[in-house]
């Protein structure tokens, strides 16, 4: 990369303005085979006077061998330094290059979020004792951050993420941090502390952001592998959400908050029945988080019925979609019913029978983006 200047005359004045560009290979489009073209990294502008002089008061240059910041002012090598400029030097900007550019903005935030969820003391109490060349703290920060800033593999964090980013600053680590085997062995270490890390989550979260849990969604969905997965126990044939059942996959339950605050999550086997699986996760945040009045919402294809009894006798409130087989008898008991306004675009009916409440929704902005898919459905056709 290097800084180049454009000269363009305007209103009778010589105007200059810079940008950062880089030099790209392109295969086969040349006479001689492969030819570089150039693309702009980043457009700077025109440098005003008052911006000048901002600069030349800001600009720090650090001097490697006496380790030591002077401040120096800067100007191009084709224009005089003006009489009144102190420790001025002038730059060829035709030979200054821009060596291994590096992302730190976006990864210093996420160092700050790390900080601000106090997770670096939760994990330095974790891992006391274990040994290893880079503290393994930092190795699980530099994850976090990788998944938050540009979510991808660790084989994709070792192979190019980590030299495009300022993550060995931050951590005052070197790429031993991102070495593959060390980021998957990580993994390893943080599963055991799962339990404990929710925990600490959901009080940082209430303290923070005064998050509620008193209403919780539950879903599942499905990931499936490429291979025979001999070596994991989970890889199972199931049902499969992407419509690939030739594949074994693993079902992945989560409970979120509407705010979208994870409360908790619980990989199974592939081969797992959804109507199985709400018992225990009742059962889990109850123990994990305490006894409290709390509101499920899940897809009518979650809980089987003696789940929903046993939730009724413990005084547990849901929210869940009604059968379609009983869709129908319903009908005529929610047609002679009069609409409640519940929201500007959302009205309901409420009706009463052997206990439960029953709720027909009706939004204008749902009813108006299902009539959208149709008619693209119908313009493909």
């Amino acid at each position: 990369m290097f800084l180049r200047a454009h000269h363009r005359r305007k209103n009778g004045k010589q105007h200059r303005y810079f940008s950062i560009v880089e030099n790209r290979r392109i295969a086969g489009r040349g006479v001689d085979g492969d030819h570089v073209a150039q693309r702009t990294v980043l457009y700077l502008g025109e440098i005003n006077d008052s911006q000048q002089a901002a600069w030349r008061k800001t600009l720090g240059v650090f001097d490697g061998t006496s380790q030591s910041v002077t401040q120096l002012a800067l100007f191009p090598d084709d224009r005089p330094v003006p009489p009144d400029a102190l420790n001025a030097l002038q730059v060829k900007l035709s030979e200054m290059k821009l060596l291994r550019p590096r992302s730190f903005g976006d990864c210093w935030l996420g160092c700050w979020l790390w900080q601000r969820l106090e997770l670096d003391r939760f994990w330095q109490e974790r891992f006391e004792d274990a040994r290893g060349e880079v503290p393994w703290e930092k190795v699980l920060q530099l994850q976090t951050v990788h998944r938050l800033i540009d979510p991808g593999s660790e084989y994709r964090l070792h192979r190019r993420w980590f030299v495009g980013s300022a993550m060995d600053e931050l951590l005052n680590v070197d790429f031993q941090a991102a070495s593959k085997d060390r980021l998957y062995r990580c993994l390893d270490r943080v599963l055991a502390h799962k339990d404990d890390l929710f925990v600490h989550l959901q009080r940082r979260w209430k303290d923070l952001f005064a998050a509620e849990f008193d209403v919780l969604l539950y879903d599942l969905t499905s990931t499936y592998f490429e291979g025979l997965c001999q070596d994991n126990p989970k890889a199972k044939h199931g049902y499969s959400r992407d419509g690939r059942g030739d594949c074994r996959q693993v079902v992945i339950a989560l409970i979120v908050t509407p705010q979208g605050f994870p409360l908790a999550y619980e990989v199974m086997p592939g081969n797992t029945i959804d109507n199985t699986t709400l018992r225990g996760f009742l059962r889990k945040v109850e123990d994990r988080y305490g006894k409290a009045r709390r509101t499920w919402i899940m897809d009518r294809g979650i809980p089987c019925e003696a789940t929903l009894e046993e939730m009724r006798q413990a005084k547990t409130d849901y929210l869940v979609g009604t059968p379609r087989s009983m869709l129908s008898k319903l009908e005529q008991s929610l047609t002679n019913l009069p609409w409640q306004q519940a929201r500007q675009d959302v009205r309901v009916k409420l009706f009463q029978q052997d206990g439960e409440v029953y709720v027909l929704a009706q939004s204008q902005a749902r009813r108006k983006k299902e009539t959208a898919m149709r008619r693209r459905k119908l313009r493909k056709l």
